[in-house]
């Protein structure tokens, strides 16, 4: 029993059943993964949305509840149900930023759960950061870390285009200004033995067309920017690539 009257089936997701124990459901980065959105967040810290009629519970699990709670309004879906895509990606700007917020709404157009309707409303109810943030937002970034370096490059007025077509290569994870091929791995990573000699195998194709390939794990983009930042800077001015007069 998760609390009077409200019982978890076996098997049951672990995250909702804190949230449903803790009186609500779940919310923010926690609602987001649930519905497989990319999160840059890590915790394993249950975010728990109130809604407009919540009542805490005293949860009873084996260990001291550490739950973000989350109390803006709305109806849930139903009694148990994950507010809207819009309401999730509200939440996470209010209790993230923005940044995070445009990875996840990247994400969310990628996957198309965000409607047309879905898209006005979190317009309309919103900051105007957030809107900036909207505006820069596409559907082709294929992980967020490719929204994340996009995001983070923005103030450069760089042209930096995810998951462009590049002749003799294929498809790379990002193309800053005409030459410069940006490859981001993600959690997985590219470490075995069959996967690094294709990676040294399409950066060597991609040498061969003049351009330049650098790549970036997951810890570099996330942990040392300032590192990749230097990096990709340093590679666009070493090669006379200039700065393009816009971000797309």
């Amino acid at each position: 029993m998760l609390r009077r009257g409200v019982y978890a089936s076996a098997g049951a997701c672990l995250p909702l059943t804190e949230a449903v124990a803790h009186g609500g459901v779940l919310g923010c980065v926690s609602a987001a993964r649930h519905l497989g959105l990319w999160v840059l967040d890590d915790s394993a810290d249950v975010h728990v949305w109130m809604h407009r009629n919540g009542r805490r519970h005293h949860p009873r699990l084996p260990s001291p509840c550490g739950c973000t709670e989350h109390w803006d309004d709305g109806p849930p879906v139903d009694s148990f149900g994950t507010p809207s895509v819009p309401r999730v990606l509200r939440q996470i700007l209010s209790c993230r930023g923005v940044e995070e917020f445009f990875v996840a709404l990247e994400s969310a157009l990628r996957q198309r759960l965000l409607t047309a309707e879905g898209h006005q409303w979190l317009h309309t109810h919103t900051n105007e950061a957030a809107r900036a943030a909207m505006r820069l937002a596409r559907s082709d970034a294929d992980s967020g870390l490719e929204s994340l370096v996009r995001w983070r490059l923005r103030g450069h007025g760089l042209r930096v285009c995810t998951q462009a077509e590049v002749f003799g290569v294929g498809r790379v994870d990002l193309l800053v200004g005409d030459r410069l091929i940006i490859e981001v791995d993600g959690r997985d990573n590219h470490d075995d033995t069959s996967h690094r000699h294709k990676d040294l195998v399409r950066d060597a194709h991609a040498a061969a067309w003049g351009y330049r390939t650098l790549r970036f794990d997951y810890a570099m983009v996330v942990h040392d920017w300032d590192l990749v930042e230097a990096a990709i800077l340093g590679a666009l001015w070493a090669d006379g690539a200039g700065v393009a007069s816009r971000t797309e």
